[in-house]
């Protein structure tokens, strides 16, 4: 949730400009669009401001997006330190890789902004509700004071007013004295309420062009529209801009209303119709109810409505066309934008797997992982099948940690700052915390003991603008370098899901990412763990820990036997204690009981 917050907060700012351009479109194609046209323009943005909410990504982002990443760290999951079923190291592997030294990240979180920040979005949706409550409650008193119409003229004039509408459905029409204006209200059993002061004054034309009025409301289904409306307006009760434009949308629908009234009535009508909504500009008043529609309406918007009428006419054919061309135009340019106010899209935390659903199928390791919240993906290079425990949590992206030293050692490797025969990097002097590290390396040594000088040492030889461009490449994960450069794998800003880690073991063993091959098999000979008469055991651990705490832990590599090869990734998360070697011991239980490593 606090991530949602931020990416929301993110997308607030881009709605703002789509509105910005959604009003500048209106106005320059004023004279093409009809007045319907222009009220159906808010339709999108109606569409646009759902989409933030969506649970799929819509389109994949420029890397604009992925800047605001860097805001946030990887969300943990609940506290565990058990796992239900034991797990025993298997015999011919050994300990040592399995000791995963890491260091630990401090990063400043924004879990306090983004827990704030929905409070008080909350707090906003609630108060809101709480006067929509009001209204509701109002509405309702008003409908039980209200009695059937009794006037039978003015029954008549309301039956053929149907018929000059083309309804056929009866909505039922009462009389209360608690109103200044008619309104139409009720989604599924609409009714019109007329005030009796409006009946008693006897103006039969009067009467009757504001009836037509109500009746266009209902024919339009701006009942449901405006439910959308107020929908929108609880949820974005902050954005003053998405206020203004849904009030502008109340506008237009007003007018949209008007010019159907003026396409049922004669040409000689349209003066009177104008004069009535002047006459009683004074005497009715916004409608108070935001579940209702009426003909009411301030003094500003009673200009444009008396405008609009004062210069109506039938559309022709060509500024027909000339409107349907202009309100492609804009709708197609607002659909090309919509992925900007997406949440998903924006975070891109979530990796949609491209393969057929009928080669992927779900099994529960839960017993393997206890309490730990974790994934298991197996890949089987002859069958083309995939096995996934808890695909949701296997398509989160996350921080990458140590795993990610396979592909900075063979991007090293194809820059020549290493090469298979001479990967020895000199011992700076600086004292780490683990006596392994404390000595000059080799990408062996380096590999075996998670070093991270050593692959630090490669990324600055290597440079920003290079890394980016082999991330590009291999289409690492997210592809985000935009955390601290020494650390942007590390809790950081670059992630990456289990179920990308496996697909991308698999194109490094079959060499489809087009490096060179010798430089392919340093890096899997560095991740090589054993050999048994099973077959040959590569793998690589990595750990998250932040503030001394270990909440990410990875392990990832594949089985390579004489008669397939099995690519696995597995990762846990928990507040503490979720480390690569824990990672590891499950990976290595559940590929012993699945009879692929022995």
């Amino acid at each position: 949730m606090t991530d949602f917050m931020i990416r929301f907060g993110i997308c607030n700012l881009f709605l703002c400009g789509i509105i910005g351009i959604l009003l500048l479109a209106r106005r320059l194609f004023k004279n093409s669009l009809s007045s319907h046209m222009q009220y159906y323009l808010w339709f999108l943005l109606l569409g646009l401001l759902a989409v933030p909410f969506l649970p799929f990504r819509l389109f994949k982002l420029p890397q604009i997006i992925l800047w605001f990443q860097n805001l946030s760290i990887s969300p943990l999951s609940k506290t565990k330190h058990t796992i239900k079923k034991a797990i025993n190291e298997s015999p011919t592997v050994s300990s040592a890789w399995m000791e995963d030294f890491t260091l630990s990240v401090d990063h400043q979180t924004t879990t306090f902004i983004g827990w704030f920040l929905f409070v008080i979005w909350l707090s906003g949706i609630l108060t809101t509700l709480i006067i929509l409550a009001k209204s509701v409650l109002r509405l309702r008193d008003l409908k039980k004071s209200s009695l059937p119409l009794q006037s039978r003229k003015i029954q008549n004039l309301y039956i053929r007013c149907l018929n000059e509408s083309g309804i056929t459905r009866e909505i039922p029409i009462y009389s209360t004295v608690f109103l200044k204006s008619p309104i139409i209200t009720g989604l599924f059993r609409p009714c019109i309420y007329f005030p009796i002061h409006l009946i008693s004054d006897d103006n039969e034309a009067d009467i009757r062009y504001m009836l037509l009025h109500e009746l266009q409301h209902y024919k339009h289904k701006d009942g449901a529209i405006n439910d959308l409306m107020n929908f929108a307006k609880i949820i974005y009760w902050f954005n003053p801009l998405v206020r203004y434009a849904l009030k502008e949308m109340k506008n237009d629908c007003e007018i949209a209303c008007d010019t159907s009234v003026l396409n049922i009535l004669k040409v000689s009508d349209y003066m009177a119709y104008g004069n009535t909504l002047l006459h009683f500009a004074e005497k009715i008043s916004l409608t108070p109810f935001p579940f209702a529609s009426g003909i009411s309406g301030n003094m500003k918007q009673m200009k444009r409505r008396i405008m609009n009428i004062a210069s109506y006419e039938k559309p022709t054919l060509k500024k027909r066309l000339k409107g349907i061309v202009a309100f492609l135009l804009t709708s197609v340019l607002l659909f090309g934008l919509a992925p900007f106010v997406s949440t998903y899209a924006a975070d891109e935390t979530h990796y949609q797997q491209n393969v057929s659903q009928k080669n992927v199928s779900k099994i529960d390791f839960s017993d393997y992982f206890g309490e730990y919240e974790g994934c298991f993906v197996l890949y089987d290079l002859k069958n083309d099948t995939w096995k996934i425990h808890d695909k949701e949590r296997a398509s989160l992206r996350v921080a990458p940690n140590s795993t990610y030293k396979i592909y900075s050692a063979l991007f090293g490797l194809e820059n020549d700052i290493i090469t298979p025969e001479s990967s020895l990097i000199q011992w700076n002097g600086e004292n780490y915390p683990f006596e392994a590290w404390n000595k000059d390396q080799t990408l062996q040594s380096a590999m075996t003991s998670s070093v991270n000088w050593y692959f630090q040492s490669i990324d600055e030889q290597l440079g920003a603008d290079s890394i980016q461009n082999h991330l590009q490449k291999i289409d690492y994960g997210n592809k985000n370098l935009n955390g601290n450069f020494s650390s942007y794998w590390m809790e950081s800003s670059l992630k990456i899901s289990p179920i990308e880690q496996v697909e991308l073991l698999t194109k490094l063993y079959n060499n489809d990412l087009g490096f060179a091959p010798e430089n392919i098999k340093a890096v899997k000979d560095s991740i090589h763990i054993a050999s048994s008469d099973t077959g040959d055991f590569y793998g690589k651990t990595g750990t998250g820990r932040v503030k001394g705490q270990d909440v990410n832990g990875w392990f990832i590599g594949f089985v390579e036997r004489a008669d397939n090869t099995y690519f696995f990734a597995s990762n846990i998360h928990a507040k503490d204690h979720a480390d690569g070697s824990t990672a590891a011991k499950i990976a290595m239980t559940i590929l012993s009981d699945m009879s692929i490593w022995k």
